[in-house]
């Protein structure tokens, strides 16, 4: 019987030491898009009061960034988290979920259903701000390239507008509105753009403050944002990757099993189905 489990245990692609051990979950702070797009995705929620609230496990370690997700993880063999697909590292290893893996061509044919929108959003607009948007959302090459699906293609010819810009928000954006900026500038040599990478709850109430031009949201916006004033502007859409250390044997993970690990409920890599 002993043999039988073991040959089991090679075949799911898990040690005989692995299958004993600890699985340490990781995941990103309250606030962060990320978080957010993650819980609502898988359903890691309780409800309290009728109202459905993140419930990840308080034992799950907690970091405030994409890079810092990224290193945790590629030094950490029993760690799993979760990043947004066009920051994936080869120091780490993407899941399939339900025996799909995660990559441009199955978010465009929605075979690879774990997505998120990426959100440039505003309260007040000028013709520096309106000019910058209807560049950001139409440079498919760029979002494509950056690992993306892009919403929209269409002909773009900039005013050149003068001003400063300041956009703030989501870690998980900054990379792409950082490379979407070095293109602008070269367009438009009359804005001064300067990026702030934080969490998409941030980069809301820095908008709402009058702190931000731009906030940078990488979650859905809650009906509670919309009431305030804030207008959305989707740029790409984005995959979100389960990832573990490349040291891990594991390749595909069911998305109920990824619940219940950050519920708290599964706590061995030998307990997944």
């Amino acid at each position: 019987m002993k043999k039988i489990i073991l040959g089991i245990l090679v075949i799911f692609g898990l040690s005989n030491n692995m299958y004993a051990e600890n699985i340490h979950p990781i995941t990103r702070e309250m606030g962060s898009g990320t978080r957010g797009a993650f819980v609502e995705i898988f359903g890691i929620q309780k409800e309290i009061k009728g109202k459905k609230v993140d419930a990840i496990s308080q034992k799950a370690e907690v970091t405030n960034s994409t890079g810092v997700m990224i290193t945790s993880i590629a030094n950490s063999k029993n760690a799993i988290g979760y990043i947004s697909l066009g920051s994936l590292k080869d120091n780490v290893k993407a899941l399939k979920i339900d025996g799909v893996y995660p990559n441009l061509d199955t978010i465009i044919n929605k075979s690879y259903k774990i997505s998120r929108p990426f959100n440039l959003v505003t309260k007040q607009e000028n013709d520096l701000i309106k000019d910058f948007l209807d560049y950001a959302i139409n440079a498919k090459d760029i979002i494509e390239k950056a690992g993306y699906v892009a919403t929209k293609q269409i002909p773009f010819i900039s005013k050149k507008p003068n001003g400063k810009l300041i956009i703030a928000g989501s870690s998980s954006i900054y990379p792409l509105i950082e490379k979407i900026t070095e293109s602008y500038r070269i367009i438009n040599p009359n804005a001064n753009i300067e990026v702030l990478q934080s969490d998409s709850t941030t980069g809301i109430n820095a908008v709402l403050d009058g702190t931000a031009d731009i906030g940078m949201v990488s979650r859905e916006l809650k009906p509670t944002e919309i009431k305030r004033g804030i207008k959305t502007h989707i740029i790409a859409i984005d995959g979100l990757a389960v990832i573990v250390n490349k040291a891990n044997k594991l390749d595909s993970i069911t998305k109920e099993d990824i619940k219940k690990i950050f519920l708290g409920e599964i706590k061995q890599w030998g307990d997944l189905k």
